[in-house]
């Protein structure tokens, strides 16, 4: 596994919610991270962040990490759950609430 993998996979495993993302939870730099921070609110959630921006190799290396080709991904104790519109489904059939509070 590289330095990059190994990185992301301490990221997942260290924090219960995290979400790469581009930008930050208050300035995302797009509108699929914006909707997905802004449904994690709704969910009344703590959780992480990484802007994936800021680090490039972070940013090709979460896709490979998760084999999942875009950005927001939304990690929930460890286990990658989606991005916007898996969020945004999950949320109106009251899945994700479920998810963050087992």
């Amino acid at each position: 596994m590289s330095e990059i993998q190994e990185q992301i996979k301490q990221t997942v495993e260290s924090n219960d919610v995290v979400l790469f993302m581009k930008g930050t939870s208050d300035f995302p730099q797009c509108g699929f991270s914006g909707r997905a921070i802004q449904i994690l609110r709704a969910c009344g959630t703590e959780f992480s962040t990484v802007d994936v921006l800021a680090d490039d190799e972070i940013r090709q290396g979460i896709k490979q990490y998760s084999n999942w080709p875009t950005i927001p991904q939304l990690y929930i104790k460890g286990e990658f759950v989606g991005g916007s519109d898996i969020l945004l489904e999950m949320y109106e059939k009251g899945e994700l609430q479920q998810k963050l509070t087992v």
